[in-house]
């Protein structure tokens, strides 16, 4: 390998590092600010855009592209914290609808601004191609590290979302 290979593969770790540094801070200011994860938060604020009626466990895990048991796990942590609630539907009494609490929806309102608001907001301006590039990176550097297999939503954070503290 010449010194443009070392050099690259260095930038590519330091590159990697910075990306899980800001994963970090951001985790610690959340959970220093509203006592939650970034999971947690997540969860928070897809039950407040539900509104009233709030969403079934199968619609979050579908939108969160994770699994129903760890949908479940998100849930009773934040109905131990008072942040949401678990109630039988009205339209079908088999199912349960995740609702928000008062004490949720202003956990959503003074959570710091998420990491990954910030990066929906960059990678938005950058042109289709840049994105579509982007994409198959971030793809190929999951595949690198064997990571493809993980029960992984959209949310930017760097322990396991069902055994997330809190």
């Amino acid at each position: 390998m010449d010194s443009h290979g070392n050099d690259r593969t260095d930038q590519s770790l330091i590159a990697l590092r910075r990306i899980l540094r800001a994963t970090e801070l951001y985790e610690r200011s959340l959970a220093q600010a509203a006592g939650l994860t970034p999971a947690q938060l997540r969860v928070l604020q897809i039950v407040a855009a539900g509104g009233a009626e709030g969403v079934t466990p199968k619609m979050l895990a579908r939108q969160m592209g994770v699994s129903q048991a760890t949908v479940t796990a998100l849930v009773d942590k934040l109905v131990l914290r008072q942040a949401v609630r678990r109630l039988r539907s009205e339209t079908d009494r088999r199912q349960t609808d995740v609702v928000i609490t008062d004490a949720g929806q202003r956990a959503v309102e003074t959570a710091p601004d998420a990491l990954q608001q910030r990066f929906v907001r960059a990678f938005e301006q950058l042109q289709d191609w840049e994105q579509a590039q982007l994409v198959a990176s971030l793809e190929r550097v999951a595949a690198m590290l064997n990571a493809d297999g993980f029960d992984a939503s959209p949310v930017l954070a760097t322990g396991d979302i069902r055994l997330s503290h809190g």
